[in-house]
């Protein structure tokens, strides 16, 4: 149809979609989680219409219907419907796949009372050294902690929490987890060899983060922490789509560049439905370590006014210091090595303040 001067709306498409029953498993098809990626592109709109492999045939109608329903809307001139699946094709190594019925909607891990994400806009703010840091320093105030190094393009969190080998499969079908300095930690990287890149495309990606949420042996844990990957892709939906997240903390630097991306991942959350439970600033500070000289290389104060301006606590301001990457890269992370340290303070002020908020 020609469009119109109204735009078209994101809630009309979705409430034309809901209209279509959902062949096998009733409902609507929305409501399924059947319908993902959808964008509206001026008069196009485009979504992936994902199933089970086994099940094609009984959905052709159905993305027939989809077709029809969303051609018939004002302002829509061009419908693209891409039919997938979403299997456990290709499993991370020394893993056999277990099939069983996918979840309806997002489901709580066996064992684990919360788990909070720890995200970021772009790469290169410090993600990964906040989220070891944060998980060692919620162990250490008495806390069941559990990290998932969910950064599978870039998994770092075995070299930052030094621990090396390759987790057991006792039956094939689940793994243990390893451990060190109170955490316990599942990573890809532990599955491939460290100067290996991980080629896979989405539908592996989501597979093998649903391996590592619902076959490892976590145990009973207080609290999981997850360090994502940087941006708003395939695996920040499917950890939110899959598990109970309880909450996300969103790291950045001062600077205007990744505050830009900061926000992209804070609006994905909340299209998602996950709390932001407050903001970090990284790289706040820097303290010249021979004249004690205070400069803010990336800026300074950006985050917080990011955090008050939409409503979020600022949890911490973080250093940039060289004693923390230097911990990291040893494998025993600033609050473990150094605990007493200032450095090591933030990170044991922040595990406090939210132990006391029934975060963690």
């Amino acid at each position: 149809m020609a469009p119109t001067d109204m735009p078209l709306s994101r809630e009309a498409v979705l409430e034309a979609l809901k209209k279509i029953t959902d062949p096998l498993g009733g409902g609507d098809i929305v409501s399924a989680g059947l319908v993902r990626a959808l964008t509206i592109d001026r008069g196009t709109v485009r979504f992936v219409f994902e199933i089970d492999p086994a099940q094609a045939r009984a959905y052709q109608p159905v993305h027939a219907e989809a077709e029809a329903r969303l051609k018939a809307l004002d302002g829509v001139e061009a419908v693209s419907v891409v039919m997938t699946a979403h299997s456990v094709q290709a499993p991370p190594p020394d893993l056999k796949p277990h099939r069983k019925a996918e979840p309806k909607g997002p489901e709580k891990i066996a064992g684990i009372d919360r788990i909070i994400a720890i995200a970021s806009g772009k790469g290169g703010v410090g993600k990964s050294t906040v989220a070891v840091n944060l998980a060692c320093a919620l162990a250490a105030e008495g806390r069941r902690v559990g990290l998932l190094d969910a950064d599978v393009y870039g998994p770092s969190q075995p070299r930052m929490l030094g621990i090396t080998g390759r987790p057991a499969s006792p039956d094939g079908k689940t793994i243990l987890p390893m451990r060190n300095h109170g955490v316990t930690m599942m990573s890809i990287g532990l599955m491939t060899n460290e100067d290996q890149a991980v080629v896979w495309r989405g539908p592996m990606l989501m597979g093998a983060l649903q391996q590592m949420l619902n076959q490892v042996q976590w145990g009973a844990l207080d609290v999981l922490v997850v360090d994502l990957p940087p941006g708003t892709g395939d695996v920040q939906m499917t950890l939110a789509q899959k598990a109970q997240l309880d909450g996300a903390i969103v790291v950045s630097t001062p600077q205007d560049v990744a505050l830009l991306d900061a926000r992209k991942g804070i609006d994905m959350f909340r299209q998602l439905g996950t709390p932001i439970l407050g903001m970090i600033e990284n790289m706040s500070t820097h303290i010249c370590s021979q004249c004690g000289h205070e400069e803010h290389i990336f800026g300074h104060g950006g985050v917080s006014a990011e955090a008050k301006k939409i409503g979020v606590p600022l949890l911490a301001e973080i250093p940039l210091d060289l004693d923390i990457r230097i911990a990291s890269d040893g494998g025993a992370p600033i609050v473990v090595s150094k605990p007493a340290s200032k450095q090591a303070a933030a990170f044991r002020q922040l595990a406090r303040d939210l132990i006391a908020a029934g975060q963690a």
